[in-house]
């Protein structure tokens, strides 16, 4: 009998969260389609084949599944971010290809529409730069404080160069999605992180050996 009831315990609960992806890829799907303002969320539960009532039970309203939807659009776009560092060795060559990805990532509708359109209108202002600082600015901080540490960019406190460096990113990503060049935005990338870039020096060289005095040389 225990077992029976662990059984159906486990079919309850997987049969939960099975509406609980159905009702968030249901409605990024139509956040990212038709904004968040057009949005109904007894449409989205018909969508997703559940019941209004399931869609509460999930999400008490509209702007909590809207929440849900917005933190796994920037949670799938940080493992972008990193995936695309992840494949160079060289830190600083990681940061210049996490900002490069991050500026593509004006091209997916999703991103376009639910992070960089509706969220800050959305949300106030101080939950949303919560957000920003979870799954970006932090990453950014911690990434040029590395490069800092090993001079590879001018040791400098690194939280204000990361928030400008963060907010540009952000409004270059939005000109993108606006239909902006893709190409031309990681031009002015790379011409603005060559500025933080210090110029390699040569390790210290050992001082020469003095020569012996002539005392010295006739002592010998």
């Amino acid at each position: 009998m225990g077992r029976v009831v662990r059984a159906m315990a486990v079919s309850r609960a997987e049969q939960r969260e099975a509406t609980r992806q159905a009702l968030l890829a249901e409605g990024q799907r139509r956040f990212a389609a038709d904004g968040y303002h057009h949005v109904v969320l007894a449409d989205v539960a018909r969508g997703a084949g559940v019941t209004k009532g399931a869609a509460y039970h999930h999400f008490d309203s509209k702007a909590g599944l809207f929440r849900a939807v917005l933190a796994e659009v920037q949670q799938e776009l940080g493992e972008c971010v990193a995936t695309a560092a992840e494949r160079h060795k060289d830190p600083w060559e990681q940061l210049r290809a996490g900002c490069r990805a991050f500026l593509a990532a004006g091209t997916d509708p999703a991103v376009r529409q639910i992070l960089l359109v509706d969220a800050p209108s959305v949300l106030d202002w101080d939950e949303w730069r919560a957000l920003d600082e979870e799954h970006s600015a932090r990453h950014l901080t911690e990434a040029l404080a590395a490069l800092a540490a090993t001079g590879t960019i001018a040791d400098q406190p690194v939280e204000p160069l990361a928030r400008l460096l963060s907010g540009a990113m952000n409004e270059a990503a939005l000109w993108i999605a606006r239909g902006g060049d893709l190409r031309a935005a990681e031009q002015a990338l790379d011409r603005l992180l060559t500025g933080l870039h210090t110029p390699h020096r040569r390790p210290p060289t050992a001082p020469p050996r003095p020569q012996p005095t002539p005392s010295e040389q006739r002592g010998h």
